[in-house]
């Protein structure tokens, strides 16, 4: 007996190990799932510019006990005789809970998802007819303003629904669908019917969202995404006849930010059910989901309350299937103070008004649409309207002050023609019956396309002509053209999921230029990945082609493979037998893009070598890549090619290359002819040359630089500043080439150049020589910024192409003339500045102001920074107000940066989206690089809580502060910096560091290359 007894005492230790190693798996297998699913979040950041990071908030008790537990069989049981009566009383006692727990299930589910029919005579789990099913707004008030609010508190996950009955383990063990990062598929949202009350006073608002779900799998779980929302009730109908489903429970889990409702019973595939939830929450004081914003007019401070969805932030406004597959119809009502107006997707259909001066508008039915799009606002602004040919009502809403002056206006205008533009080039009738455009005070984004509610942020789209320079036009007609395509490219057909995310955006950045060479011909800008497919198509059959996806498409969603076919069909049908597929997953599956290098042949006249590699700036990759043999990158390139001598220049011609290495005959190509590659920018790739074809191709641009096209002349000045950076050409070649520009009449090169010379700049900017470099160009700079001298009136509101290329152009000398030290430059800034101080009248030029501005606040004393200070908090224009706090971090006084560091971080005095511009200015500042880079270590907790989960944000301010450090000190604080934090943005930092490394590289070897050069150029 006493063996017995002491065997099983070993087995009991024995299954407590077990059990113990098992739930420390479970603990490791939960942990890694949660880094899993930050990390797959954060790549979906990357991909749409800006997602969110991990859950905040802690686990629910209840779901912890839901996870993988050990079992025991039989056959691993040796129990003491002693322990049978101890096991007997136990099975007893577990069997009276159980009693227990369905009693107060049933009378939970009584209470919860009633199964008895509404008071209105409702069905079961349907929300009573003619209202929210939510408390009253009197009620409400109530309970959000006392001490015991239900609300989460910030941060955390409320999880007040506690089951009564669990899976048992084995279901545990087989399946756990909220753990997975993707919902499973197995439910699908066919219409969502949300009912919002929101209270603007202490910001907080009620939900209640009615699903009707489509079951495909019979699932006993119903899984949806939310975050942030505190659940108060779940029911799960199935139709009139069948009544309630039993709800055991739901919980929130943080992890996959999704909503678990465990149900008493399976629901049957193949048959649709209703799911209710009634929930609170915050209207956030941040950028994302349901939050608030604010202006000031008459001395009063106004608040608004907006939406930002995009990409995975739907969830924290109302329980979703929140992923973009999930297409549905939306039904929503809001109701709000009568002093607000709100607005949604769609147009009002009815108001009901309340004596208690409360207001409830019903907005008509969506289209099918994913969540990501869902928008709506309550505020109290005014709004200028118009309407398009085919009866489109277009309105602009803004701030009072600013419908008052014509702000909206422009956008308004050219919004109207642009709708018109893309109705009649896809051949697809805009979808919804109005488009509301929302200026808005603080936003993620420049933008957010919203389908019939589009979100700008009002430096983007707001514009006073008496204070806005033809550049802040140029900015804000953009990226109206941008947003406005997203209207057919992402509302109307909607990628499926993230990784096809270019689907929408690539289309739209083309379009800018499309669209913009609509508003106004001429303007002959960008070079995109799109516009090479295009142009290897022939426009007019791109374009029948991309009205055959839009209409084949519509209201639904779209994976690359569907725009490739649909093209490919459209050429086949043309007697062109292209696999579009085939050349464009090579584009869109690998990273980066190839440069393609052009080589003479020494040993057979007329041919050449044509080899094509992945363009890797840092050196040290490429070096690792060749080592690690990941050299196996290929594209198919159309390129385009023609060869020309002094004053003639052949037709192109187009190359299809395929392999790493090919040889070509070119018939026409002797010893005094040149050979240039990628003519007119249209390929999305670089192009090298031997420096024989180089020193010919300097030598042209020197001798008739004008038998070069326009854009070929620019594009030579980009990629040779691009490929000596990366380390594939000398580093004098761009700086001899940019030697012709005095005899440069169009903008675009010059742009070219300016944009090249800048990142060069800040390389150097603190090194000893730099005076060398600066010299430099202000001789290539001081020609051109005497003969067009400076403009002697302000833009007048009208814009044609000629009076746009020549302001830019001067624009752009001006800028370059002032940046880098031209004397004449600093006086007239200095001169312009001072007159607006003594007389209080502004006679700054507009196309010039910001470079005035910025010059005189680094040149002339404190008091220059206080005017400057002044007048930024004075002006309500906000292309003004954008371009004084930019002037500010222009100072040489390390105090001031230091000052203004620190008031970037007071929400009031600057907005959050500014704040992060005030720092990568400052540090973009020679005299304050070192400055941000400290405030951005010490505030990096303050300014992580404020943006980490706009990951786009939050990528652009690190990438902003880094991006020209460039020591082995300013490197290991880097690294050090990193070894601390781990999170979201740790692939951010990543890329940071290799930045800087390549930085630190570059200097190492290339830098006394490039002033020995620059010594001896100036000697001569």
């Amino acid at each position: 007996m006493a063996l017995d007894g002491e065997r099983g005492e070993q087995e009991e230790e024995k299954k407590k190990k077990k059990k113990k190693k098992k739930r420390k798996k479970k603990e490791e297998e939960e942990e890694g799932a949660e880094k899993s699913s930050s990390t797959f979040t954060a790549t979906m950041g990357e991909n749409e510019a800006a997602l969110r990071a991990s859950g905040r908030g802690l686990s629910d008790p209840w779901a912890d006990s839901m996870g993988v537990r050990p079992r025991t069989t039989e056959r691993h049981i040796t129990v003491h005789r002693r322990l049978v009566l101890a096991f007997a009383v136990s099975i007893v006692a577990l069997l009276a809970v159980t009693m227990l727990a369905v009693l107060l299930s049933l009378r939970f589910d009584e209470c919860g998802a009633s199964a008895s029919p509404g008071a209105d005579g409702s069905p079961a789990g349907f929300p009573p007819r003619g209202g929210n099913g939510s408390l009253p707004g009197s009620a409400r008030r109530n309970h959000h303003a006392g001490g015991d609010s239900a609300l989460p508190e910030v941060g955390r996950e409320a999880t007040p629904g506690t089951p009564s009955a669990q899976p048992s383990e084995e279901e545990q063990e087989q399946w756990q669908p909220w753990t997975q990062l993707r919902l499973s598929g197995h439910l699908k949202p066919l219409h969502y019917n949300l009912m919002l009350t929101a209270f603007m006073e202490n910001f907080t608002f009620s939900g209640e969202v009615n699903v009707e779900i489509a079951c495909r799998n019979a699932t006993r779980y119903v899984v949806l995404h939310a975050s942030r929302v505190a659940v108060e009730k779940v029911q799960v109908a199935e139709d009139r006849v069948a009544g309630a489903v039993p709800v055991a429970g739901f919980f929130l889990y943080p992890q996959t930010q999704v909503l678990v409702v465990v149900l008493n019973r399976t629901l049957d595939a193949q048959r649709n059910y209703n799911l209710k939830i009634i929930y609170n929450a915050l209207i956030e004081n941040e950028l994302l989901g349901f939050f608030r914003s604010s202006y000031v007019i008459h001395g009063e401070r106004r608040f608004l309350g907006v939406t930002q969805f995009s990409p995975t932030h739907a969830r924290k406004a109302f329980p979703c299937f929140d992923e973009p597959i999930y297409k549905a119809t939306f039904k929503i009502s809001i109701k709000h103070q009568a002093t607000y107006l709100s607005l949604s997707n769609m147009p009002v259909e009815t108001s009901v008004f309340e004596e208690d001066g409360w207001v409830t508008d019903h907005f008509s039915q969506t289209p099918l649409m994913s969540t990501y799009y869902l928008a709506w606002a309550i505020c109290n602004f005014t709004f200028r309207e118009t309407t398009t040919k085919s009866g489109v009502v277009v309105r602009l809403y803004a701030r009072p002050d600013a419908i008052r002056r014509g702000s909206g206006n422009y956008a308004l205008h050219i919004t109207k023609r642009l709708i018109e533009f893309y109705e009649d080039y896809f051949k697809v009738p805009y979808s919804l019956p109005k488009l509301d455009l929302l200026a808005v005070p603080k936003h993620p984004y420049a933008a957010m396309e919203n389908w019939g509610l589009s979100i700008f942020v009002e430096q983007r789209i707001l514009l006073d002509p008496s204070v806005s320079s033809i550049s802040y036009l140029l900015d804000v007609t953009m990226v109206i053209v941008h947003e406005i395509c997203h209207q057919w490219f992402g509302d109307l057909v909607t990628p499926v999921w993230w990784e096809d995310v270019w689907l929408k955006e690539g289309f739209a950045h083309y379009f800018e230029f499309v669209g913009t060479d609509y508003l106004y011909p001429g303007w002959n800008m960008g070079a995109a990945l799109i516009r090479m497919l295009a142009n290897f198509m022939g426009h007019s059959v791109f374009q029948r082609g991309l009205q055959d996806y839009l209409t084949i498409h519509k209201y639904g969603n779209a994976a690359r493979n569907d725009l490739w076919n649909t093209l490919s069909e459209a050429l086949k049908r043309n007697g062109k037998y292209v696999n579009i597929q085939e050349v464009m997953d090579q584009w869109t599956l690998q990273m980066g893009y190839p440069v393609i290098t052009i080589l003479g042949n020494t040993t057979a006249e007329n041919w050449i070598i044509i080899t094509q590699q992945h363009f890797i700036y840092d050196i040290s990759t490429k070096m690792k890549a060749i080592a690690l043999q990941n050299n196996s990158y290929l594209w198919q390139i159309p390129l385009t090619i023609v060869v020309g001598n002094r004053s003639h220049v052949s037709s192109e011609a187009i190359i299809w290359v395929s392999n790493k290495s090919e040889n070509h005959r070119i018939t026409s190509l002797d010893k005094g002819s040149w050979l240039l590659g990628n003519i007119n920018q249209t390929g999305y790739f670089r192009v090298n040359y031997d420096l024989r074809n180089w020193r010919l191709l300097i030598d042209q641009l020197i001798r008739n630089h004008e038998v070069l096209s326009v854009s070929n002349r620019a594009g030579l000045i980009d990629d040779a500043f691009s490929l000596a950076r990366a380390g594939y050409l000398p580093q004098n070649i761009p700086l001899e080439i940019i030697r012709y520009l005095s005899e440069e009449k169009d903008f675009l090169p010059w742009h070219a150049a300016s944009r090249a010379l800048y990142p060069l700049d800040k390389l150097l900017d603190r090194m000893e020589k730099y005076n060398v470099f600066n010299e430099y160009i202000l001789k290539q700079v001081a020609t051109t910024y005497i003969k067009l001298g400076w403009p002697k009136n302000n833009f007048n509101g009208s814009l044609v192409q000629a009076s746009y290329q020549h302001e830019e152009l001067r624009r752009e000398v001006i800028m370059l003339a002032c940046s880098f030290g031209n004397k004449h430059c600093h006086q007239q800034a200095s001169t312009l500045i001072s007159d607006w101080i003594s007389s209080n009248r502004n006679r700054i030029p507009l196309n010039v102001r910001d470079i005035v501005y910025c010059t005189g606040v680094s040149l002339l004393d404190e008091d220059v920074w206080e005017f400057i200070w002044m007048k930024f908090h004075s002006t309500t224009a906000v292309s003004e107000k954008k371009i004084l706090l930019e002037a500010l971090t222009c100072s040489d006084d390390r105090n001031l940066l230091n000052r203004l560091l620190n008031l970037s971080l007071n929400s009031e005095v600057v907005l959050d989206q500014d704040a992060i511009d005030v720092i990568i200015h400052v540090a973009r500042n020679p005299h304050g690089r070192d400055l941000a880079w400290k405030f951005f270590r010490d505030k990096w907790k303050i300014l992580n809580t404020r943006y980490g989960e706009a990951l786009f944000m939050n990528s652009k301010l690190i990438s902003g502060v880094t991006e020209f450090l460039n020591t082995e000190g300013e490197l290991k604080e880097l690294k050090n910096f990193m070894k601390t934090y781990d999170g979201v943005a740790a692939a951010s930092f990543s890329r940071a560091v290799e930045t800087v490394e390549a930085n630190v590289r570059w200097k190492m070897l290339y830098q006394d290359e490039l002033f020995q050069w620059l010594g001896k150029a100036l000697r001569h």
